[in-house]
């Protein structure tokens, strides 16, 4: 029974479960089974938390047997990256700077997965404080993509994209600063959400960027992806950036497909330096959605040049400022040689913090300091406004913009930790979406020659991640690419 349950979507699993055919229990002892079976070679979970999820799925199987579920996917097992706070359970975002951390409370995001009654199984790895595009720069080990293991399944959120895509769990949340939800998603055959800025509460989830974080739900299915982003699209008084809109049904109008559409295709994000098999794909994805009955409209979007500069400016210098507060003193790691309180906060920081974090923190003070402020940070915010138009100008002619998600498939393990600069170049077509606080959705469209997934991005207006659900379940109603298991 267990290969098959983990075989299962999370709708399909819900679905089981109403029926009384299988238990919670039974589908979190899969999922665990399933953990203990791959995840030596997949490395995804940094910790399993098999004792909480087991009592989470015997209260999901008690209600379901009351007849009161907490919700229409009570009792599917789900996991959590890194990044988001667990009550009594430890957290980490990857660094060894925040080893043995327990938190106190839980992140509105878990509370309302715990409210829900979905089995929280464990937490994932991810690249040290969602700093990095393979998960290389976890402070534990990386990831490795169930597709190849010898390959990256991205990142930051690697850890929530192989966990899914290898069937260990279900479902997982992960967050994105500037793709680390779709771009790993592309990687790993897997659907990946980011909702728009302040959709989803933040309150919990430990800062990279404040003003382009956003949590969002990674799945198998686009259908399974909408329901988890409706248990989480919530209002939070506890969040100041938080959005006081109405919790979206993304269910109802998922089926309607793309006919009528008007999709725009922005000529900056064709450019050279993608890979031809995803060019190809992306091409041949873009002929059918003309055939489902879509307009494509070639839209430009002249500033995107500037977006990489940008973003690496403003989430450096917001990396800078949030990084401040691990100082030894108040939680995780302490230096223990230190002579005096300078000495304690440089030995602290150089033995907590690994390389790309030290490098986005120098680069983030620098940008921000006297003398500098101006000519970098105050610019970069300048030019993010101008990229923002850019979106508002395309959306005037069109109902959402189609794009490749990454411009490559996965990469070797190892092959760009040495660059950084290649590395971040990963993130070239989803960043943007994040410097204008958009919703942005990665769907599988297919596979190299080498079998290595392939993504498409859907961009779209403000808080209208329901009409991209629509236009990606019609993509994924023409394919079988989610029924496909990763070889691991």
């Amino acid at each position: 029974m267990s290969s098959t349950l983990t075989d299962l979507s999370m709708l399909e699993l819900a679905a089981k479960l109403a029926a009384r055919e299988v238990s919670s229990v039974e589908a979190t002892r899969a999922s665990l089974q399933r953990i203990a079976q791959v995840d030596p070679k997949v490395r995804a979970f940094l910790r399993v938390d098999e004792p909480g999820a087991l009592k989470a799925a015997e209260a999901s199987d008690a209600r379901r047997h009351a007849g009161s579920p907490a919700s229409a996917l009570d009792g599917v097992p789900v996991g959590l990256k890194d990044i988001f706070l667990t009550q009594g359970l430890e957290t980490t975002c990857g660094s060894r700077i925040l080893e043995g951390f327990v938190p106190p409370y839980d992140a509105t995001v878990v509370r309302l997965l715990k409210e829900a009654g979905l089995p929280l199984v464990g937490k994932l790895n991810m690249d040290e404080f969602a700093m990095g595009s393979s998960n290389e720069s976890s402070a534990y080990f990386p990831t490795h993509n169930p597709w190849d293991l010898s390959r990256t399944p991205g990142g930051s959120s690697g850890g929530s994209a192989a966990a899914v895509a290898a069937r260990e769990v279900f479902g997982a949340l992960g967050t994105d600063t500037g793709g680390s939800i779709r771009q790993p998603a592309a990687l790993t055959n897997t659907v990946g959400l980011k909702p728009t800025y302040g959709r989803v509460s933040r309150y919990g989830v430990i800062a990279f960027a404040s003003s382009l974080d956003q949590p969002g739900p990674m799945a198998r299915t686009v259908a399974d992806t909408a329901a988890l982003f409706q248990l989480i699209a919530r209002h939070d008084p506890r969040d100041s950036t938080s959005a006081d809109v109405a919790t979206p049904d993304c269910l109802t109008g998922l089926e309607d497909g793309v006919r009528g559409l008007k999709l725009g295709v922005p000529r900056e994000y064709f450019t050279a330096g993608m890979d031809p098999e995803v060019e190809g794909t992306l091409r041949a994805s873009l002929e059918e959605f003309e055939r489902m009955g879509a307009t494509l409209v070639d839209v430009s979007l002249p500033h995107t040049k500037y977006a990489l500069a940008t973003y690496y400016l403003l989430a450096s210098s917001e990396a800078s400022s949030n990084l401040a507060r691990y100082d030894g003193i108040r939680y995780g790691q302490r230096a223990k040689d230190a002579r005096g309180l300078k000495e304690l906060y440089a030995q602290t920081r150089g033995q907590g913090f690994g390389a790309e974090v030290k490098r986005r923190i120098m680069l983030g003070t620098y940008a921000l300091s006297a003398g500098y402020y101006d000519a970098y940070y105050l610019r970069a915010q300048k030019v993010r406004t101008l990229i923002r138009e850019d979106f508002t100008r395309a959306f005037q002619q069109v109902d959402a913009l189609v794009s490749p998600t990454s411009p490559v498939p996965a990469f070797k393990l190892g092959d760009k930790v040495d660059d950084p600069l290649a590395m971040y170049l990963m993130d070239v077509y989803t960043l943007p979406c994040n410097l204008a606080g958009l919703p942005g959705l990665s769907v599988p469209c297919g596979f190299t020659q080498a079998g290595l997934p392939v993504g498409l991005q859907l961009l779209g207006r403000p808080f209208d991640e329901a009409r991209l659900l629509r236009i990606a379940r019609a993509f994924e109603r023409e394919h079988d690419f989610f029924r496909r298991a990763a070889p691991v």
